[in-house]
């Protein structure tokens, strides 16, 4: 097992956010995440990457316990975070942004490859190397805030929210990259409100509702389960 969430206690000031919640992610899976705004999503995403601290519970990382491990070393262990919202530095070109993702590697020749490995997937970064992050399209910023995270090397990537704000044309393209950097080796855990596109690439899906997990099973049962299509499908 790649990564192990166990009854997870999540709280901002007096307010519990995550109730207990479990899960798991194997190495090679891609695993979503599905629920309404407000649902803990983003929390979970930003406890597991230890931006926030868990009241109790534990996450595993590779069979060891991350809990408590500080942001920077999360990453060095192999945890990568896309967030919401793309956060990418504007004032920055889209090279520098993609470099930042590397900032704890130290092999030039590595960091060449992986950025080289960017391109590839995401063409219209190398078109846009030189230009100010904060002048690139939605779609060109999700896109680069997926490069940044893959850029610090990942096992396991977590993508928050990939497709939100962005046209039909471009969220098809982000899925069919999100495939293929998961047949490469990377492992993915995907938060996504677009919960068809979502289950139609996963290999398991969770539904999170009010901070509880309610629902888990392999992606293709989950949709065609009758209160995941009247929830979350539009019927």
């Amino acid at each position: 097992m790649l990564l192990e969430i166990d009854n997870l206690i999540v709280c901002y000031g007096m307010i519990e956010a995550l109730h207990g919640v479990s899960m798991k992610v194997d190495a090679g899976e891609i695993v979503t995440l599905i629920g309404g705004n407000g649902a803990g999503k983003t929390t979970l995403l930003r406890t597991i990457s230890g931006l926030l601290r868990p009241v109790s519970g534990t996450i595993r990382f590779q069979h060891h316990e991350i809990t408590k491990t500080a942001p920077h070393e999360i990453v060095r262990l192999g945890v990568s975070h896309s967030p919401e919202g793309r956060q990418v530095f504007a004032k920055l070109t889209t090279r520098e942004n993609l470099l930042l993702g590397a900032y704890q590697q130290r092999d030039r020749r590595q960091i060449a490859s992986d950025l080289d490995r960017c391109y590839s997937l995401f063409p219209i970064l190398l078109e846009r190397q030189h230009q100010n992050a904060g002048t690139l399209s939605g779609g060109e910023q999700q896109m680069l805030a997926m490069g940044r995270a893959l850029m610090a090397r990942p096992k396991v990537l977590l993508l928050d929210e990939p497709s939100l704000g962005l046209a039909p044309l471009i969220v098809r393209k982000i899925f069919e990259i999100i495939r293929e950097i998961n047949s490469t080796g990377t492992t993915i855990f995907l938060v996504e409100q677009n919960a068809k596109m979502a289950l139609t690439i996963a290999n398991r899906g969770y539904v999170l509702q009010s901070g509880r997990v309610i629902m888990e099973d392999k992606a293709s049962v989950l949709l065609e389960h009758p209160d995941v299509k009247k929830a979350y499908l539009g019927g």
